[in-house]
């Protein structure tokens, strides 16, 4: 048996800086640093950051006066950033810079007098702060099907954005049907989907071609390590989401004699070591890597941490 790990794989850059927000938070101001929302999907990543201080709440309301909070990588709407000033909060802001570059879209577009229809998944945190961008004049779909029910007041002013975490490959059947039933549609200058998402869906799909099984480490409220499971199974291939070693049933590995392994963007290499190391004692299977995008990407800190 053969495990082989797919490439680029695991933690992105905005998913870097979310974490190291926090850390350095915690260094510098102490415990208890609040964070509005998991700072990123993954089970492990929150809970290293509870163990060193991290508080994680929905609401402000539950933040005492005075404290520090951290708003979560995937970003928050406009009332939350105003709840948080009128409480004189001192924030830090981990949103992705890719998710407020789609925020930035729709403050653009709206001051044009243009409706926007946001392609994303109801009640992801991503979604809705995006839609939070704007008090009207926006509308949320996430099939084809929702786009033939779609009834917006100017069609000829209409935008469209997307979430930066969806599958590639759904995404475009989305924004077809959107040119279809309003041909007058335009969309971002840049595609809102983000390069690791892309670079990680391209990656499990040349993965998929080689191997008759995929596992993907990632937690389950993860949007974008959900989707590389999908892009596995919708290739035929098994595939499976796991956030751990210990969730691996030996009963997939029965059979199979290529073992592709990958992680969702808010996933650490660890756990995928872990993953690796967990099949290579049940199968002493022989490991390689395959070549994949080196993304060298990355974004800077707050300088109010110390970094510049």
């Amino acid at each position: 048996m053969q495990v082989i790990l797919a490439n680029p794989r695991g933690f992105c850059a905005g998913v870097e800086r979310a974490i190291a927000i926090v850390e350095r938070a915690l260094e510098k101001f102490g415990a208890p640093i609040y964070v509005r929302h998991e700072v990123v999907h993954n089970k492990f990543v929150c809970d290293d950051l509870r163990a060193k201080g991290a508080v994680f709440i929905e609401e402000l309301s539950e933040v005492p006066a005075g404290s520090t909070v951290i708003f979560s990588a995937h970003g928050v709407s406009k009332a939350v950033r105003e709840e948080a000033d009128s409480r004189g909060l001192k924030v830090f802001d981990a949103t992705c810079p890719l998710v407020t570059k789609v925020h930035v879209e729709v403050g653009k577009m709206r001051n044009q007098s243009r409706e926007v229809v946001m392609i994303g998944h109801k009640g992801h945190p991503e979604v809705e702060g995006t839609m939070g961008q704007s008090g009207d004049g926006m509308y949320l779909v996430e099939t084809a099907e929702d786009v033939k029910q779609l009834k917006v007041n100017t069609p000829r002013q209409l935008s469209f954005v997307t979430q930066t975490t969806l599958s590639v490959d759904d995404a475009s059947v989305v924004i077809a049907a959107l040119k279809h039933h309003f041909p007058d549609v335009q969309g971002p200058k840049k595609d809102d989907i983000c390069y690791a998402t892309q670079n990680r869906q391209d990656a499990v799909k040349v993965l998929a071609e080689q191997c008759d099984l995929v596992i993907v480490v990632g937690s389950p409220n993860s949007s974008n390590s959900r989707r590389l499971r999908e892009v596995a199974l919708t290739r035929g291939v098994d595939a499976y989401l796991v956030d751990g070693a210990d969730e691996i049933d030996p009963m997939w590995l029965e059979g199979k004699t290529r073992v592709g392994v990958s992680a969702g963007a808010s996933a650490p290499e660890i756990l995928v070591e872990r993953v690796v190391d967990h099949i290579t004692q049940l199968t002493h299977a022989q490991v390689k890597q395959l070549a994949g995008v080196e993304e060298g990407v990355s974004f800077p800190l707050p300088k109010e941490l110390g970094i510049g």
